[in-house]
């Protein structure tokens, strides 16, 4: 799995992209067919914005966006978005190879 953590208009310090690392790796919990995450880190005037892009088998691609006045709670909350997509995702796959009945 490769991963990327890049800042948009914003100087990436060590400690902000071993935080994101840290929690990004996490996905292949809810997900084990992940290929690429990125992450775009941002910051406009007080906001802090993540975004993250995951690519998955079959050319999937996930996206979640979050702007928040922390960067590590923004960090959280995108994971969570992210983490909503991949569940609800394997769970229609998981559906539509056995559907009830």
């Amino acid at each position: 799995m490769q991963l990327t953590v890049t800042g948009r208009h914003l100087d990436v310090t060590d400690p902000m992209k071993k935080y994101a690392e840290e929690k990004a790796v996490k996905l292949t919990r809810y997900y084990d067919r992940i290929e690429s995450i990125d992450l775009v880190l941002e910051q406009n005037s007080n906001q802090h914005q993540v975004e993250i892009l995951v690519r998955t088998d079959h050319k999937h691609t996930f996206v979640a966006k979050v702007d928040a006045k922390d960067y590590y709670e923004a960090v959280d909350l995108v994971l969570d978005k992210m983490v909503r997509q991949l569940r609800d995702h394997k769970q229609q796959h998981r559906n539509r190879k056995h559907p009830d009945g």
